[in-house]
């Protein structure tokens, strides 16, 4: 985890003043990072992006309680377990992950509404593709058997076009981060999931 220490000093320095109030906290890796219309496309809320680039689930769920602490959000929306399969993890350690972050979470904010957003199709992994399923449905098995203040967030099956495989125009040309269509989309989404 050592390789994060100076972006994680530089979000904890970070929006000092807003932790008392810092409305929905999205939280994760580049693909949120990278959101750089974050704030404009969610103008109707609060928004603060506390994501780190090439961050795991892993690396979320270690450094949780030093990037949240003080802050108070009404929502948490995650996105994280990408780049865990990217360095070789298999879809049960994301999973286990994925159970501590919940933990993690209920201990620093309560029972507030969280969303876990499916990992998603990139090109760049779509060699990985039956790993990506295997864990999206592990982790939107869980929480509908949690039946608590955890909503899955499914991206996956959307970014994909007709003949099935994730669709160029929502990516980045380096296959793996999000083009300017693919934030859109993933606006849309998350949208109709926070009503």
């Amino acid at each position: 985890m050592f390789w994060y220490e100076e972006e994680v000093k530089s979000i904890e320095k970070r929006n000092k003043m807003d932790r008392s109030s810092p409305g929905i906290i999205f939280y994760g890796s580049s693909s949120l990072r990278l959101w750089d219309t974050l704030e404009e496309d969610f103008s109707n809320h609060k928004v603060t992006n506390l994501a780190f680039g090439g961050s795991t689930l892993a690396a979320c769920v270690w450094f949780f309680e030093r990037i949240m602490a003080g802050y108070k959000p009404k929502m948490l929306i995650v996105y994280a377990g990408d780049n865990d399969l990217g360095d070789g993890r298999n879809p049960e350690e994301i999973f286990i992950f994925f159970q501590q972050l919940v933990i993690k979470a209920a201990l620093s904010f309560g029972q507030i509404p969280c969303f876990f957003i499916s990992l998603k199709p990139s090109l760049s992994r779509w060699q990985m593709a039956d790993q990506f399923k295997y864990t999206n449905n592990l982790i939107e098995n869980e929480i509908i058997k949690l039946n608590g203040n955890w909503k899955f967030i499914d991206v996956f099956k959307k970014m994909l076009d007709k003949s099935g495989h994730p669709d160029p125009a929502y990516y980045h040309p380096d296959g793996l981060h999000l083009s300017r269509a693919g934030y859109q989309l993933w606006k849309s989404i998350i949208e109709a999931k926070l009503v």
